[in-house]
């Protein structure tokens, strides 16, 4: 063996003792004066007990460097030189050592070389490298007779962890993909109903764990607690009922508009009763799935006669209990099918209550509303005066409110108010408070609330002109003047120049006591209110210089007078006959005529009206425009007070 390789030996053998860090003892001879095969074991044992202690890497690369440029004509040394340069992650200097230096290179030199060019990027000075290779090699050849050459091997040499690395990724994605795969497929066949799980009732259908509700938390709908109150009785003592062969209603239909308490009176049924209490929407019976919405039904049921006794409150049934139709496909249906079986699949002893809430009551199918499934229909009102005064109350528990406070005045101020909104006029009068860094929660805050629920929000930061704003104050007070003055108007509440919502302006008026009818007298009295902004415009500015501003109003006051010629008798030559707009095209070109004239006579008689008393009026009108653009929002008595030429006062 030569010279080089022994050196080669006695290197990596240095390199391992570096890096295990093993000590190295203090004897050393020195045994590479033969090099003959026959001395190469010894020759290693004896050294790996003895030479130079390496401690690190570096010390082992500068001392290969320093062999390779002490033996510049050895090709090994160089290639070694190159490999562990390589193996160190300095290819560069590979490249400068290759490039700029002298010594001999032989073919594993060359490769060294051309993967230090790839792996540093420098794909562009290979085959130029190559190329001058192969002429140098061709060169050679020739010179000593043969025309063979050999080929050059390029190898780039992949970090030790990069096809571990490979087949990790590789099996991380195939598992990803089968899995999102297997996912799909089994919710697609646990939704068919094809696969079913055990745990898949217990879980969805359990009763609710909310906070337990009592009839005296839900106030303004007495009539409806007491019809409730059976079914609490038969929930708690069925016997006393079944003894005589009665037999209470298996489903109670809760109808009525939004915010009056529907879901709160169930809930206070089952916590009256301490049943469980199954909650769900119509709307989460319904999926792409055909079958999902049967499937459902079926469970909760289920979960409900297991539970037994127990109620099932549906909260929007009408999402699922419309009326069907012969056109319609039949997986469509199938959910109400389901609904109407169950509903008949048990007795009235097992103690299980079916309740459905609904605002269209008149779009539920009439197999679902009949006797024997929905035994009893349960109207929920918009709440009168003394309902709005209980909810307010029930609402004040939790708020520290001042003493100043009248409820009564509230709740006459807030007609229409369905017990949810009078709880959310609570809460911004809280919130007001707080805002303001007050105690208590006073009067003005309760006010302040009532505003912005009715009129909206201020619009604070609106820019308007001393002449807008000198214009909306004739309008409004145009507008209060006839609200005072006209018989059977309703009674004034507040009028403001403050923009609020899309309007510059506004006049409030509230009945005193819950109205459902109207009179004659108190439909014309809306119109001529109507149209006294549009003419004090008019009578102080000009026509040629009215606004848009009387848009709604112009609006608003066709719309009622459309509605006493059309639809409630109240015109003498049309008489007592109810013209719908789907029967408006079936009419004769006269009665066309005749609706319309009468109509438009309805609407111009309120603005000669509206005419004479803002013209007996003028001074009023002054000082109430006046008063508006000093102060921007007048009270009813304020008004008052301007009417009657008295001085304003304010609290400060």
């Amino acid at each position: 063996m030569d010279q080089a390789f022994a050196r080669y030996i006695k290197h990596r053998i240095f390199f391992k003792y570096a890096t295990t860090r093993q000590a190295w003892p203090s004897s050393r001879k020195t045994l590479f004066t033969n090099h003959s095969s026959s001395n190469m074991i010894s020759c290693i044992h004896v050294r790996r007990m003895t030479g130079p202690p390496y401690r690190n890497r570096w010390q082992y690369l500068a001392r290969l460097e320093q062999d390779a440029n002490a033996h510049p004509s050895d090709p090994r040394l160089q290639a070694t030189l190159y490999k562990e340069l390589r193996m160190a992650k300095r290819q560069r200097d590979v490249i400068n050592r290759f490039e700029n230096s002298t010594c001999a290179h032989d073919d594993e030199s060359y490769r060294h070389y051309i993967a230090a060019l790839v792996e540093t990027g420098q794909e562009n000075k290979v085959m130029p490298e190559l190329m001058k290779h192969m002429e140098g090699k061709n060169t050679a050849s020739s010179s000593s007779g043969t025309n063979k050459t050999d080929p050059v091997y390029v190898v780039v040499e992949e970090a030790p962890g990069a096809m571990f690395w490979k087949a990790l990724r590789w099996i991380g994605v195939t598992f990803t993909y089968t899995f999102c795969l297997l996912t799909v497929l089994s919710l697609s066949m646990e939704n068919s109903g094809l696969l079913k799980t055990s745990s898949s009732t217990q879980s969805e259908y359990e009763p609710s764990q909310q906070q337990v509700v009592k009839f005296e938390d839900v106030q303004g709908c007495d009539e409806a607690k007491d019809e409730l109150e059976e079914i609490v009785q038969f929930l708690k003592n069925p016997h006393r009922y079944t003894e005589l062969g009665g037999k209470l209603p298996k489903g109670v239909l809760l109808t009525g508009p939004p915010g009056t308490g529907k879901t709160l009176l169930a809930r206070a049924v089952a916590g009256e009763a301490s049943v469980p209490f199954f909650f769900m929407s119509g709307s989460e019976f319904d999926e792409m799935y055909v079958g999902v919405g049967a499937r459902r039904i079926r469970e909760l049921f289920a979960a409900a006669r297991s539970k037994a006794p127990s109620i099932v409150f549906i909260d929007e049934i009408d999402a699922i209990g419309s009326k069907r139709n012969p056109k319609d496909q039949s997986y469509m249906k199938q959910t109400l099918n389901q609904l109407l079986v169950d509903l008949d699949g048990f007795s009235q002893t097992e103690g299980v209550i079916f309740i459905a809430a609904t605002n269209f009551p008149e779009l539920l199918d009439k197999a679902l509303v009949r006797p024997g499934r929905f035994d009893r229909t349960v109207n929920v009102p918009l709440p009168d005066v003394r309902g709005r005064i209980q909810i307010l109350r029930q609402h004040m528990k939790g708020i520290t409110v001042a003493s100043d406070v009248d409820v009564d005045v509230i709740a006459r101020g807030t007609p229409g108010f369905s017990g949810a909104e009078l709880a959310n006029l609570i809460n911004q009068a809280a919130i007001q408070a707080s805002k303001e860094g007050v105690k208590e929660v006073s009067s003005k805050h309760l006010e302040f609330a009532k505003d912005k629920s009715i009129m909206g929000a201020e619009r604070k930061s609106a820019v308007i002109t001393d002449e807008s704003k000198r214009l909306t104050a004739y309008h409004e007070g145009g507008h209060a003047l006839l609200a005072y003055y006209t018989p059977g108007a309703l009674p004034l509440h507040k009028a403001t120049i403050m923009p609020r919502g899309r309007a510059l302006g506004m006049t409030v008026q509230l009945p005193e006591m819950d109205k459902d009818s109207y009179t004659k007298k108190e439909y014309i009295a809306q119109i001529d209110v109507c149209m006294g902004g549009r003419v004090a415009e008019e009578m102080i500015f000009g026509s040629d210089n009215v606004t848009s501003g009387a848009h709604s109003d112009i609006v608003k006051a066709t719309e009622v007078a459309r509605r006493m010629v059309r639809n409630l008798g109240m015109s003498e030559k049309v008489g007592l006959v109810n013209y719908n707009d789907e029967d408006m095209h079936l009419l004769s070109t006269e009665t066309k005529v005749l609706i319309e004239n009468e109509i438009k006579d309805l609407v111009m008689d309120a603005e000669k009206r509206a005419r004479e008393i803002l013209t007996t009026h003028i001074e009023e009108l002054h000082r109430l425009a006046k008063a508006l653009v000093e102060y921007e929002t007048l009270s009813q008595s304020e008004i008052l007070d301007v009417v009657n030429n008295k001085p304003i006062q304010r609290k400060p």
